[in-house]
């Protein structure tokens, strides 16, 4: 069975062959569609810029929290990162095998296993942590330093409500 969508636009002038303009308004003035086109633009960017390192943005993450955290619980990064334990495991594994993380015994809790960074793993992370403020300085240039930075606090307040 075939489904037809029918698509409705707004002509900019009457004239035949001219570019039809898609109304966003409602869209755009939405919170959330607004930060996902942001998200998307700094994301694409991203994933560019680190394709040499060979890290997706919870890769990062992950490493870039480790590296300012040595001995961080796999809890801690699940709860920090809003990650599911299961998906962390894997996470953990393929950063294990690539020789940039290695778990040791936590020194308080003998339940908890602490992630900390390899000599291999410190290096990537120094080198990705520019690569990532490069990049993000590049797509925030329209920017002023008083905006970025409102901007900042602004969006922390939604997602550490």
């Amino acid at each position: 069975m075939t489904r037809r969508i029918r698509t409705f636009s707004r002509q900019t002038t009457d004239s035949p062959g001219s570019e039809a303009v898609v109304d966003t308004s409602f869209l755009e003035s939405l919170l959330g569609y607004n930060a996902r086109r942001a998200a998307l633009t700094i994301i694409e960017v991203f994933l560019d810029r680190m394709s040499v390192y060979g890290l997706r943005p919870v890769d990062f993450s992950l490493l870039s929290l480790v590296s300012r955290n040595p001995g961080i619980t796999s809890r801690q990064l699940c709860s920090t990162l809003g990650i599911l334990p299961p998906n962390l495991v894997k996470l953990v594994a393929d950063l294990d095998k690539r020789g940039l993380l290695q778990r040791k015994p936590h020194p308080t809790d003998g339940r908890a296993i602490g992630l900390h960074l390899t000599v291999d793993g410190r290096k990537m992370v120094r080198e990705a942590e520019v690569t990532a403020r490069e990049l993000e300085d590049g797509v925030a240039a329209t920017l002023t330093t008083e905006e970025r930075e409102v901007l900042m606090t602004l969006l922390r307040k939604i997602y550490k409500q």
